[in-house]
């Protein structure tokens, strides 16, 4: 749990800063805290959290961010705009490094090979593949489009 135990640090030491910046600092780590807590009394009985789980819990707060920017882009809204790409710098701290675009393709090409996918028609199979090796590190928006542009141009 070295992730939680992290924001629970963090957290702390977010409440006491006086720095400008750092209740948004602290509302985030909360809301964090909040859904790792939400995904463990969801899981009840089923084991403890993993760092896979915390992970996939902070990757789909990213995912929720990521599209209220959108929105509120497409509102003309850029001051909640920026607030949710704070957010997400905030959080994305507490997650694996991103891979790079190449780095996705090259594993999409692997796998490709490994699975023996011959087309689009085995693109929902590449996907299973692919889902564990990638999560956390690339966004699965992302990955669905690379796969989409390689199979064609492979296929």
């Amino acid at each position: 749990m070295d992730i939680l135990k992290k924001i629970n640090e963090d957290l702390v030491t977010s409440m006491k800063s006086k720095e400008e910046g750092s209740e948004l600092r602290t509302s985030t780590l909360r809301m964090m805290k909040s859904s790792i807590k939400n995904a463990e009394i969801a899981k009840r009985g089923k084991g403890e959290l993993t760092e896979e789980d915390i992970t996939g819990v902070l990757s789909t707060m990213v995912k929720q961010r990521k599209e209220s920017v959108e929105q509120y882009l497409k509102a003309n809204r850029n001051d909640l705009a920026e607030k949710e790409n704070k957010e997400i710098n905030i959080i994305q701290v507490y997650l694996p490094e991103q891979l790079s675009p190449e780095e996705v393709d090259e594993i999409i090409k692997s796998t490709i090979q490994e699975a023996g996918i011959a087309g689009m028609k085995d693109m929902g199979r590449l996907m299973k593949e692919l889902m564990p090796k990638l999560k956390g590190k690339a966004d699965g928006k992302l990955v669905s489009q690379r796969v989409k542009e390689i199979i064609e141009k492979t296929g």
